[in-house]
Parts: C-alpha cells; structure tokens; sequence
C-alpha cells in the first residue's frame, strides 16, 4: 500500500507539474482530517509521512500557551506550567505531541481522500499561478470578461482570474461577457476563491498609470504625476511636475494634438481630464487646480488647512462647477477644504471676523474699541498673537508707547492663562465613557468639551456636519465616530 501511495504521488507530481512535496502535504492533510474523526472533540492531529518508504506516523498535539491566557481551545491548548511538567525545555508557542494510532489508507476512503488530495493541489496551483504573475510586476491587468459573481465582474488573462467589485467600476460602462478590459491591481487577497485579484477602474491611481504608460517622460522621470482626483466616468484633475525645465508637463501629457491625453480618455468611458501645474506654494496650487475658473483673491488658513476663494458672480458657477464637481475635485486633488465664496460674501465673512476679533479684544484686554481696531488693523488677530508676537513689532505701531505695549501683553498673558485653567476644567467634565470611545483620537477631547459634547451620548446626538465643524474631520471620519457612539443605543437589541 505504502509503494501504492509513492507511485500514486509521483504520478500527480508530473500531472500537475507540481512539487511531490506539496502533494505529500495533501495526503498529510487528509490522513489527519480522516484521524480527526475518530476523536470527539475538536483536536490538533499531525501525519508525517516519510517521502522515501511511504511509511507515516500520527500525533496528536497541543500548543502550548501562557497560563495567564486561559485555555481557549481546551482540545488543541495546553498552559505552560502543565507542559513543563511533562517537558521541562518547552517553550510558548511550541507543540507537545503524542503519537496516536494511524489510520490505515484504505479506511479513509477513497473519495474524501482524493478530493483533500486534488482541492491541496489547486491550491498550489492556483498560488503558483499567482506567484508567476505577480512576479512580472505588471500594475495594470489586462484581460476579457468571464463572468458575474454576486454583482462583481470577474475577469481572466489566461489561467488568472480578477475580480472587478461593482464600486469600482465606471459608472456609465456597461461590461459583458468577452469584452476586453484594463483595470488596477489594487491587492491580493488570497482569502477569495477563484479570483484572489482585487482590480479597480475608478481608483485615482488607475488614471496615474494610465498617463505613466502613454507618457514616456514619466517612466524616464523627467515628469512626475504628484497627484490625481477622480469623479469616474465624468471628470478628473490630475497635478503634474517637470523636473526638467525643458520639458512642459501639460503640454507633454497632452501630447500632439491630444493624443495621450485622449488615448487616456477613450479608456475611462471618456472622462475629460484636467491636467494641472503643481506648486509648493499651496494657494497657487488651489488657483490652478480649480481651473478654468479665475480667481480673484484667496486667504490661507493654515491652522483649519482651509482656503477661501473670492471669484467674480461671472466665474462663480464655473468654480463651484456642475454639482460641486469642480471645487470637489479640486479640494481632493490639493488637500485642502476649499469655500468658494463671491466679494459679498468674503465682505461679510470679514466683518464677521473683525467683529469677533473686536469683541474678543475688548473683553478679555479690558480695552475700549479704538485699541481693539488699531490690533485689528495691524494684523492681529488672537491674544496668542497680542501677548507672544515680538516686542519689537508691537513697538514699531505708531499709535502705542512702550507702556501700552507692555500693559497690553501682560493683559493677553493674563487672559489666555485664566480661559487654559476654564479649558483644563471643561476637559475633566469629559465622561470616561466617552474618553474610552474607540476610534476617538483624544486630541479632540478639548475641541468636544469646548463644544459642550461631554458625553457618549452627546457626540451620538450630533449629526455629521455638526462634528466636522467642531473637529475639522472628514465626513466619513465623523460618521464612523459618530456611528461608534451610538452603538450602545442599540446593544440589547439583537
């Protein structure tokens, strides 16, 4: 029987070009599954089978764990402390075994064991398949579709298969059987059956590669593609650097009559691509990036990592664009939250803020509303700014002597450090509830209490754009936290 079994792997080895080792592998396997079924509970069984004789032995084993932990596989787990009665070396981690009878081959039957046998070497197969095509390094998978799994497109090039989810497909793209197509390789999961390979056609690096493979002064890097924002199947921006001042990085991904720029489009369903110059300098970036658009002016503010864009009434709707593509493309493509707003509404927005400074000036320096106005005028926008900005500069305002000076700056100290004491006792009103809260960074713990948000409840009553007005978070960071919080509300309900 044993010289049945070598003939028998040898002979499967050369069928399915697969290494006798890993066939070996599945007649261990499904000896020790048919072994495991003489046991009543679920136990730990190894087989051994010698690749020369054929003859094999079976353990049953136990991994050993640390005692603190507790058996959780009481079947499968032995503590420390026990083992080491019976092996003074052992060690976490490792195995105690005991060799138990081995099942003879013909009792195992003869169908199971063939179906362990064969599913072991699809397996390999399939991994070696995998492994060969990965290893080419290709970023973009190119094949023909071959069927619909539960909405999902899978798609095959030659013996490998991938799988297109539908949200990531285009939108407007209509794929049957047989078409030709191109998408990302995002990852491997080998987790999924049949079609381990998770592709993408409306990921923003889809169209990055897509430019890299029309444009050989990518690939050569006389250009680099520093970022891309998408709206699939409709629009696109994409912000491109030269590091050769000879060469123009619109003009080249472009190219001659558009035909890279196009060839790029005609891929995407035709997606109109806007390809724009990137700059260090983030308020340029933004200009360009809500291109065709022209701005009139625009304010940085670096703490919020937010810019508001004045445009005439004429170029309003073109900046905003169709739905609030153009400025949602734009802010995605920069980084930054972007207000488009016309001279009116910046007029208003700044005399808010005049007012607001005017009022915190007067009120915590105890000043009248000249000084507050002489601050304001002079740039200054924060008692930070009042008690902390260089003497020097303060010295250099016509309307202040030294005294003032000096008076003004010991009022801003004295001020910040009486509302750091009032913020300091908000936060310990903060409930452990909600400081426990998973997925909740504790630098907003401040932000919530000066925001009066102090318990669980409180943050699950708050709707999304309340909490990213409060936090500064995205919308779909504040949903999930938001989301967190109101999950005790509905524990006792399953």
């Amino acid at each position: 029987m044993n010289r049945e079994m070598l003939m028998l792997v040898d002979a499967i080895s050369r069928e399915k070009n697969v290494e006798r080792d890993v066939v070996f592998g599945a007649v261990e396997s499904a000896l020790a599954q048919a072994t495991k079924k003489l046991y009543q509970g679920d136990v730990d069984i190894r087989v051994a089978v010698d690749r020369d004789s054929g003859d094999y032995e079976t353990f049953r084993r136990w991994h050993v764990v640390p005692d603190e932990a507790g058996l959780q596989l009481p079947d499968q787990e032995i503590l420390l402390f026990e083992a080491k009665e019976e092996m003074p070396d052992i060690e976490l981690d490792e195995y105690i075994e005991e060799a138990v009878e081995s099942v003879p081959i013909g009792r195992i039957g003869a169908m199971a064991a063939k179906q362990v046998i064969l599913q072991k070497i699809r397996d390999a197969e399939r991994e070696m398949l995998l492994n060969d095509f990965m290893s080419r390094g290709e970023k973009i998978f190119t094949g023909t579709v071959k069927r619909l799994d539960k909405g999902d497109i899978i798609v095959e090039a030659g013996r490998v298969e991938g799988r297109l989810r539908r949200s990531e497909m285009i939108s407007k793209e209509n794929l049957r059987n047989g078409d030709r197509v191109r998408a990302m390789i995002m990852e491997v999961d080998l987790t999924l059956r049949g079609a381990p390979i998770i592709l993408s056609r409306a990921a923003p690096e889809f169209m990055i590669e897509l430019f890299r493979q029309e444009v050989p002064e990518i690939e050569q890097g006389l250009l680099e593609i520093k970022s891309c924002a998408r709206d699939p199947g409709s629009r696109a921006k994409i912000a491109v650097l030269s590091h050769d001042k000879r060469v123009d990085p619109i003009g080249t991904c472009v190219g001659v009559r558009g035909t890279r720029v196009n060839a790029v489009t005609n891929e995407l369903a035709g997606e109109r691509v806007d390809i724009v110059l990137w700059s260090e300098d983030p308020a340029q970036f933004v200009i360009g990036a809500l291109a065709p658009a022209n701005v009139s002016s625009i304010v940085v503010d670096e703490e919020k990592h937010a810019m508001d864009v004045v445009v005439d009434e004429e170029n309003l709707a073109i900046a905003i664009g169709r739905g609030g593509q153009n400025v949602r493309l734009a802010s995605d493509l920069t980084g930054w939250k972007i207000n488009i707003m016309d001279a009116n509404e910046s007029a208003q927005k700044q005399a808010s803020e005049t007012d607001a400074s005017r009022k915190l000036f007067m009120e915590k320096l105890d000043v009248d509303e000249e000084i507050a106005d002489i601050l304001i005028s002079e740039g200054f926008t924060s008692l930070e700014e009042v008690a902390y900005v260089p003497i020097s500069e303060m010295l250099e305002i016509e309307s202040f002597d030294e005294d003032t000076v000096n008076e003004l700056r010991a009022r801003a100290k004295d001020a910040l450090l009486t509302m750091e004491i009032a913020r300091e006792e908000n936060v310990e009103s903060v409930s452990q509830d909600l400081r426990d809260l998973e997925g909740l960074d504790q630098a907003l713990i401040p932000k919530l209490a000066d925001a009066g948000v102090h318990t669980r409840d409180d943050l699950a009553d708050l709707a999304v754009d309340e909490l990213t007005e409060i936090t500064g978070q995205s919308a779909d960071e504040a949903k999930n936290l938001i989301l967190k919080a109101r999950e005790h509300w509905f524990a006792g309900q399953e």
